[in-house]
C-alpha cells in the first residue's frame, strides 16, 4: 500500500490542478473487458481452431488468460469509474484519497479472488482458512500499524480536520495539517518543523481544530492586578488596551472578565479574537505589550506575590488623580517648553471627567475652548464628510485632542466618541491664560508645536480616510490667531 496518500480528491500534476476525466477515459478498459470476456466465452471455438495447430493445452491456457484479463479489466474499469466520480465531485464534496485507494484495492482484490475461484478453480474459502494462522501472526506483529491504518480510515471518513487546518492533536502538539497518509498525520509547527503523529494516537485523544467551524477563534491574556484597584477601573483600562491594539479585529468585540480572586490579587482574562492561528503568538504579544503600556500610563502595574510585596517597600505609591494628570501632561509634546512648576499649575486647573461608552466627549463643528487628555479608556475619532461618517483614528491613554480649540478657539474638527468607558482630563483656556501672560514667549513655541502636530494628524487621517479634506494652517497664522485669542 502507498504511504503517501494525501487527503485530496486526485493527485495533481506538477504545478497544476487534478486531471479532468471524461467518459472517454472509460473506453479503453471497457473495450478490454468486453473483448477479453467475449473471447474467453468462446472456449469451444478456441479449442476447435487453436488446438489443432498449437495443442489443447495452449488453447486452454489462452482461454484462462483471456478470462483473467477480463477480471482485471473489470477492476480497471471500476477504478476509472471511481476516478470519474471523484473528479466530478472534487469541488463540491471532495473524497479523501485514502478512501479511493481502499476502494481500488477492494476492486482488485475481488478480481484476484474471482480469477482464483472461477478461472483457476481454486477453493477460495479453503485458502483463506488455511492462511488464518499466518494472518494472526502478522496481525499481532503489526497491531500498532494496523490500528493506525484503521484510525486513519476513521479520520478520513469523519474528517475532524483537513489539509491546511491548524489543529492540536495531543496536548502540546499543535501545527498545520500538511498530510494525512495511511499511518500518520504530518503537521508543520509554527517553528517550521515537521511533526508526524500516528493516526491511532490522534484518534484516541481530544482534537482541537482552530480553523473550524469558522475562520477565527477566541484567545486570552491573563492579567492580575492588586485587589485595591476597583474592578470597573481595571476592566476599563484593560479593555481600552485591547481596543487600541491594531493586531486585534474590532469584530467580534473583545471583552474582559474576572477569572478568579487569588491571594495575590484579582485575576482578569483579556479575551479577544484571532483570525489565524499562525498570528496567535504575535497577537498575544501585541495585546500584552499594549496592556502594560496602558497600566503604566494609569499609574498601575501587575500584582506581585505577597512575599515580594513585603520586600519591595520602596515601591512608589499609586499616583493620585492630580498626580496622574500632571504625569500625563508632562509627556505631551505640546507643552515640552513649559517648566515643571508651570506643568503643575496647569494640572491643578484640569477637570476630571468620566465618560460612558458611546458618549461623545466633543462633537464636530461645536465651539470649545478646552483641550482633553486621555487618562484611561479608548476613544474613536469620527468625522462627517460628504454625508458619510468615517472613523479617522483611535485614541488611548496619553493621547491629546482639542488643542486647536484651546489655543485658537477654533470649532471642533471631528467628533470624539468613547469606545469604552473612559476617563479624560479637561484643560480649559482659563487655566492656560495666566501662564501665557507671565511668559508670552511660549506662544511662538506653542504655535510651532501645534503646526507640527496638525501636519502629523492630517497625514495620519488622510492615510486612514482618503476622503477627508484637511486645511493645514501655517505656524505664522497659528501664532497670530493664538495671540488674538489670548489677547497677548
Amino acid at each position: 500500500m502507498p504511504d503517501s496518500s494525501r487527503l485530496a480528491p486526485l493527485p495533481a500534476g506538477p504545478g497544476g490542478p487534478p486531471p479532468r476525466l471524461g467518459l472517454r477515459h472509460l473506453l479503453a478498459p471497457a473495450l478490454l473487458t468486453l473483448g477479453a470476456a467475449g473471447l474467453a466465452g468462446q472456449r469451444p471455438w478456441l479449442s476447435s481452431h487453436i488446438a489443432p495447430v498449437a495443442g489443447a493445452m495452449v488453447a486452454d491456457t489462452l482461454a484462462s488468460l483471456l478470462a483473467a484479463v477480463a477480471w482485471l479489466g473489470a477492476a480497471w474499469l471500476g477504478s476509472r469509474v471511481i476516478d470519474l466520480v471523484v473528479a466530478r465531485n472534487a469541488r463540491a464534496t471532495p473524497m479523501p484519497r485514502l478512501l479511493t485507494d481502499l476502494l481500488r484495492a477492494l476492486l482488485y482484490g475481488l478480481a484476484v479472488l474471482g480469477i482464483l475461484a472461477f478461472v483457476l478453480g481454486q477453493p477460495v474459502t479453503g485458502l483463506v482458512a488455511t492462511s488464518g494462522v499466518v494472518i494472526a501472526v502478522l496481525g499481532f506483529a503489526l497491531r500498532n500499524m494496523i490500528a493506525d491504518i484503521f484510525s486513519g480510515i476513521a479520520l478520513n471518513v469523519e474528517r475532524p480536520y483537513r489539509i491546511g487546518d491548524w489543529v492540536e492533536l495531543t496536548p502540546g502538539v499543535t501545527g498545520r495539517v500538511d498530510e494525512i497518509n495511511w499511518r500518520a498525520t504530518r503537521l508543520v509547527t509554527l517553528d517550521g518543523t515537521a511533526l508526524v503523529v500516528p493516526n491511532g494516537l490522534a484518534a484516541g485523544n481530544r482534537i482541537t481544530n482552530y480553523s473550524q467551524p469558522g475562520s477565527g477563534f477566541r484567545a486570552g491574556v491573563p492579567v492580575t492586578l492588586d485587589a485595591e484597584v476597583p474592578v470597573a477601573r481595571a476592566k476599563r483600562i484593560i479593555l481600552s488596551a485591547i481596543v487600541c491594539c491594531d493586531a486585534v479585529p474590532t469584530e467580534p468585540r473583545p471583552d474582559v472578565v474576572v477569572e478568579s480572586i487569588t491571594l495575590n490579587g484579582v485575576a482578569y482574562q483579556a479575551r479577544f479574537w484571532v483570525a489565524d492561528y499562525s498570528r496567535l503568538a504575535a497577537t498575544r504579544d501585541a495585546v500584552a505589550t499594549t496592556i502594560l503600556e496602558h497600566l503604566a500610563r494609569a499609574g498601575l502595574e501587575p500584582a506581585s506575590p505577597k512575599q515580594e510585596m513585603r520586600r519591595r517597600s520602596n515601591r512608589p505609591p499609586p499616583c493620585s488623580a492630580n498626580g496622574l494628570g500632571r504625569e500625563l501632561l508632562s509627556h505631551v509634546d505640546l507643552f515640552a517648553a513649559f517648566r515643571p512648576e508651570e506643568i503643575a499649575e496647569l494640572a491643578s486647573g484640569m477637570h476630571l471627567r468620566h465618560v460612558a461608552a458611546g458618549e461623545a466627549v466633543v462633537r464636530q463643528d461645536e465651539t470649545g475652548t478646552s483641550l482633553f487628555l486621555v487618562a484611561e479608556g479608548a476613544l474613536d475619532v469620527r468625522g462627517a464628510f460628504g454625508g458619510r461618517t468615517l472613523l479617522l483614528d483611535h485614541m488611548g491613554p496619553g493621547d491629546v485632542f482639542g488643542e486647536m480649540s484651546l489655543l485658537t478657539g477654533q470649532p471642533r474638527s471631528a467628533s470624539v466618541i468613547a469606545n469604552t468607558d473612559a476617563v479624560v482630563y479637561e484643560l480649559d483656556k482659563e487655566a492656560l491664560d495666566p501662564v501665557l501672560r507671565r511668559r508670552p514667549e511660549l506662544a511662538a513655541r506653542l504655535a510651532d508645536l501645534m503646526g507640527l502636530r496638525q501636519r502629523r494628524n492630517d497625514a495620519h487621517r488622510r492615510a486612514s480616510a482618503p476622503a477627508t479634506v484637511t486645511q493645514t494652517t501655517t505656524e505664522h497664522d497659528l501664532l497670530a490667531r493664538l495671540k488674538t485669542f489670548f489677547s497677548l
